[in-house]
């Protein structure tokens, strides 16, 4: 009789020994599943986390070019090189549903040459060159009080290679999809010069 109670009750140390181990594996499976799902989370690059307001007030969280290459540029309405709009807007019907989005913003640093305000900056664009790419409401792209996307694309951390202000109008910051700045091209470089079209096409194949 004590064998058999001692059999019973060793059974039952056993049963509830391997029920205990078990959830113990459990338990470390879910830590491992998570801990992989974490290490495979994207980080979002720098460029991407921010929310901008768009030329007709809408706020735009940046992370919805997440993937894209980005061709980013300090527009103005009068200035010598304002008819670069007309090859902007080509690149984007040419290029977008490859993956490619060009962002514009309006700046009056440069001869005080973008003097209307969001509404104006908006009828000029699609009058005179049908502007569909995104565009978004005045700031300003150097000094003090430029806005924080801006720093970052002329900072030596985000191009070493050719870091520093803005210094004129249509200035032009290609973004690979992995949000790093891999080129710039100056107010004297068309949109669609060759050096630019190049450049774009060699982000977009990668």
């Amino acid at each position: 009789m004590k064998s058999l109670v001692f059999t019973l009750c060793a059974m039952s140390a056993l049963s509830l020994a391997s029920v205990f181990v078990s959830a113990e594996d459990k338990k470390d499976t879910a830590k491992k599943d998570t801990a992989k799902k974490d290490s495979n989370k994207k980080e979002v690059a720098p460029v991407l986390k921010r929310e901008m307001k768009s030329l007709t007030g809408k706020k735009v969280d940046f992370k919805k070019y997440d993937g894209k290459v980005l061709l980013i540029v300090n527009v103005a309405s009068q200035c010598g090189a304002t008819p670069q709009y007309k090859p902007l807007e080509s690149l984007h019907e040419k290029y977008n549903e490859k993956g490619l989005a060009v962002l514009g913003f309006p700046c009056n640093q440069f001869g005080a040459q973008e003097p209307g305000n969001d509404e104006e900056v908006a009828q000029f664009c699609q009058k005179n060159y049908g502007v569909k790419f995104d565009m978004f409401s005045k700031i300003d792209v150097k000094g003090d009080g430029a806005d924080d996307l801006f720093k970052q694309l002329t900072s030596k951390e985000a191009f070493a290679k050719d870091a520093g202000p803005v210094k004129w109008n249509f200035e032009k910051f290609l973004v690979s999809k992995e949000g790093k700045v891999v080129a710039r091209f100056r107010t004297g470089v068309e949109p669609d010069s060759d050096e630019v079209v190049k450049a774009i096409e060699a982000e977009l194949a990668k």
